[in-house]
C-alpha cells in the first residue's frame, strides 16, 4: 500500500484553545486527508477536508456561526477532485472513504464521490442524523455535505467483530479489520466526537501510520499529554474520554517512535510528511 498526506483548506484559531498554555496569537489547522493506495482495493481516502461546500451550507444562521468560530482558506489547487489529479485518478476510482468522524472538516467532499463507499463506525451518525436541523452548528455537522444516496454506499464497521490487537498497538486492545486483510485497521477515539475512528494503516515499505483525527489537534499535545483549553469540555461530547485517549496516545507515542502518528490539524506533522507534489516521503 501507498500512503500520501495531502490537506484541502485550513481554518485559523488561536493556539491557546487547541493546548493548554499555548500562545494567544491565530494558527493555521490544516484539513488533512490521507490517500491510500492498496493492491486489491484501490485508491481509498482517509477523510476529505474542506470543499466550498463548506461555504455553502454555512452561509445563513445559525451554520454561519460555525464558519466565524474557525474561518476558512480554500483555493481551487486545494480540492480533493483537483489533488486526486495528480494521481492520475478521478473520483470514480475512489472505492473507499473511511470516515473518521462527521465535522464538516472531514466530509465537505463526500458529495464528490459518487461511486464511494463510506466506511464509519454506527455510532458516528446515528445521533446526527436525527437532531433538528438548528441543533447542527452545536455538533459541527452539516448535513447539506451528505450525498441524497448516502445510506445506499454506507458500509457500517460491524463493532460486533472485534479483534484483539498485539502487543505492538499497546495500549490499544481492541480494533476493526475493515478490508479483511490487517492492512487497515480501525480503533475508536472516543471524546471529540461520537464514534470517533482512527487508523492503523502500513506502506509497502513497513512504515506504520496512525490517523488519529481530532482525538488532537497538535501533534504536541500528544507528546506532551497536553489537552486543550477547558473551554472545549464544551465542545466535546465526553471530556473525560477525550483526556483517557489522549493518555493513550501519549503512551503509544513514547514506545513506539518508529510510527507516524498524525492529528488531522496539526500543520508541523502534515508539512513534515507532504511535499508540495503531495507525495508522502521523510
Amino acid at each position: 500500500m501507498k500512503i500520501n498526506i495531502l490537506h484541502a483548506g485550513y481554518c485559523t484559531a488561536p493556539e491557546h484553545i487547541a493546548i493548554h498554555g499555548g500562545r494567544w496569537r491565530k494558527i493555521h489547522f490544516p484539513a488533512m486527508f490521507a490517500l491510500l493506495r492498496h493492491p486489491r482495493f484501490g485508491a481509498m481516502l482517509f477523510d476529505t477536508g474542506y470543499s466550498y461546500r463548506f461555504f455553502d451550507e454555512t452561509k445563513k444562521f445559525p451554520n454561519r456561526f460555525y464558519r466565524w468560530m474557525t474561518p476558512v482558506t480554500l483555493s481551487e489547487e486545494d480540492l480533493v477532485v483537483n489533488q486526486l489529479l495528480k494521481f492520475d485518478l478521478r473520483p470514480k476510482d475512489i472505492s473507499h472513504v473511511f470516515i473518521s468522524h462527521f465535522h464538516g472538516d472531514h466530509i465537505a467532499s463526500l458529495p464528490d464521490l459518487n461511486w464511494t463507499r463510506f466506511v464509519y463506525m454506527p455510532h458516528a451518525f446515528s445521533g446526527l442524523r436525527h437532531l433538528h436541523p438548528s441543533e447542527d452548528v452545536k455538533h459541527a455537522f452539516l448535513r447539506g455535505l451528505i450525498p441524497a444516496d448516502f445510506d445506499s454506499r454506507s458500509h457500517e464497521v460491524d463493532m460486533s467483530k472485534p479483534v484483539l490487537l498485539s502487543e505492538a498497538y499497546a495500549p490499544f486492545k481492541t480494533g476493526y479489520d475493515l478490508l479483511g486483510d490487517d492492512s487497515i485497521i480501525g480503533v475508536e477515539l472516543p471524546g471529540h466526537a461520537h464514534g470517533q475512528m482512527g487508523l492503523f494503516a502500513r506502506e509497502d515499505d513497513g512504515q506504520l501510520f496512525f490517523f488519529v483525527a481530532d482525538a488532537a489537534w497538535l501533534k504536541r499535545s500528544i507528546v506532551e499529554n497536553k489537552p486543550p483549553h477547558k473551554i472545549t469540555n464544551l465542545l466535546f461530547p465526553d471530556p473525560q474520554a477525550y483526556r483517557e485517549t489522549l493518555g493513550h496516545l501519549h503512551k503509544y507515542y513514547n514506545t513506539h517512535p518508529e510510527t507516524h502518528v498524525i492529528p488531522s490539524h496539526c500543520e508541523e506533522t502534515i508539512r513534515a510528511l507532504e511535499t508540495p507534489q503531495g507525495v508522502t516521503r521523510l
